[in-house]
């Protein structure tokens, strides 16, 4: 695999930082040791600095060769999950209920060595933008940095991100054009009934049974409404009712998520359990309170740059390495939000059979630092591909 020779020979210091993320997780706009890192870093290898945007987030800058105009981002997440870790080897957190347990430890690392590589050559000719993001998880650091005025204070004409995928073997990777991964709602019902004895629920309304009748008539708006073509997720995670065996309580709360790959899909089913919810309440004469928020919108690749993309992975990767026929999955990703912004593409990085390769999330996973040199080499192509020196 033609990675660059340069950063091949940088694996070992960047494995050190690796580990060293991985020991000390930061989860959600608490980046702080992580964020200070990035920016020494960044600043002792002579590029521009910008920290405190969505408050612990980074952005370095770096001109290269030449005087030209257009400008690359690459986009890397620092935060970690709110999870104990599982694992016992020496760079296992150190912080309880902190956990990198979906590899943003090694996007970090990966997206300096890029940076390093490209402040030693600027074998490029324009602007290349480092964006190190906090509050992925669930936080919407991504939002917020749009919000923050990210691409306007920066200019990115393009912008890139990766993240690692235990699915794929080493030295494969997945790029698709639409939609990459999902949409992510949540919801919360209040089902306001009657309390009462449980021995006499004829002088009760009981929301438990309003509940549960509409756990069960939410599922056949993706069953038996939806295009089976398309895709949708409905779950209904919690049910918080009652206190005790022999009271049927006033109230029902359901909580749970919604996931959807199509705009039009996404209102169909905000506003057809809308309707579900409140035609049950007053079936049974109770009142619900419908409350739907959107979270992370769907992160679609631009069917131009997923296929740039493409073709300067598998420079990077060799012929044939690039999956463009997969199927979407229904997580969240707020890179979501830059794509939105700026045309750009997601790519999917794979790192299966090192230690640690389970899924991410698992207690027991661990980023793959076989896999440093090669998304190092692959953004740092970006940059060189997209913006070549003189152009």
């Amino acid at each position: 695999m033609p990675i660059i020779n340069s950063i091949a020979a940088l694996k070992d210091e960047m494995t050190e930082w690796r580990r060293d993320f991985h020991a000390h997780p930061e989860i959600a706009f608490e980046e702080v040791r992580t964020s200070n890192i990035v920016a020494e870093k960044l600043r002792e290898w002579g590029i521009e600095v910008h920290t405190g945007i969505a408050e612990t987030g980074v952005v370095g800058v770096l001109k290269g060769r030449g005087s030209g105009g257009r400008a690359i981002g690459l986009r890397a997440d620092m935060d970690a999950l709110p999870m104990d870790e599982a694992n016992d080897f020496p760079h296992k957190s150190r912080s309880p209920g902190k956990f990198h347990g979906c590899g943003h430890d090694g996007h970090t690392t990966m997206l300096l060595g890029a940076a390093k590589y490209l402040a030693e050559t600027r074998n490029f000719d324009g602007t290349v933008t480092f964006i190190f993001q906090p509050g992925e998880e669930g936080a919407g650091g991504g939002r917020r940095m749009v919000e923050e005025g990210l691409f306007d204070r920066f200019q990115c004409d393009e912008v890139y991100a990766l993240h690692n995928w235990p699915d794929l073997p080493v030295g494969h990777a997945g790029i698709k054009a639409g939609p990459m991964m999902a949409a992510s709602d949540v919801f919360t019902i209040t089902i306001t009934g009657k309390g009462g004895h449980a021995a006499m629920p004829h002088k009760c309304i009981d929301p438990v049974i309003v509940a549960a009748q509409m756990v069960q008539a939410f599922q056949p708006l993706v069953s038996r409404r939806l295009d089976p073509l398309d895709s949708a997720v409905i779950s209904v995670t919690q049910i918080h009712a009652g206190s005790a065996f022999n009271v049927i309580p006033n109230e029902a709360v359901l909580n749970g998520t919604v996931r959807t790959l199509l705009p039009q899909t996404r209102d169909f089913v905000e506003s057809n359990m809308a309707r579900i919810a409140q035609s049950l309440g007053a079936a049974f004469d109770v009142e619900v309170h419908f409350d739907y928020r959107r979270g992370y919108p769907p992160t679609v690749n631009p069917e131009r740059e997923a296929a740039i993309a493409k073709d300067i992975t598998e420079d990077v990767l060799g012929e044939g390495t690039v999956l463009t026929e997969l199927a979407p999955v229904m997580g969240a990703e707020d890179f979501a939000y830059m794509l939105e912004a700026r045309p750009g593409a997601y790519i999917w990085l794979g790192q299966a059979g090192g230690p640690g390769a389970c899924s991410v999330h698992n207690p027991h996973y661990d980023f793959n630092d076989d896999i440093l040199p090669l998304g190092a080499s692959l953004l740092a192509s970006l940059v060189e591909k997209r913006i070549p020196a003189g152009n």
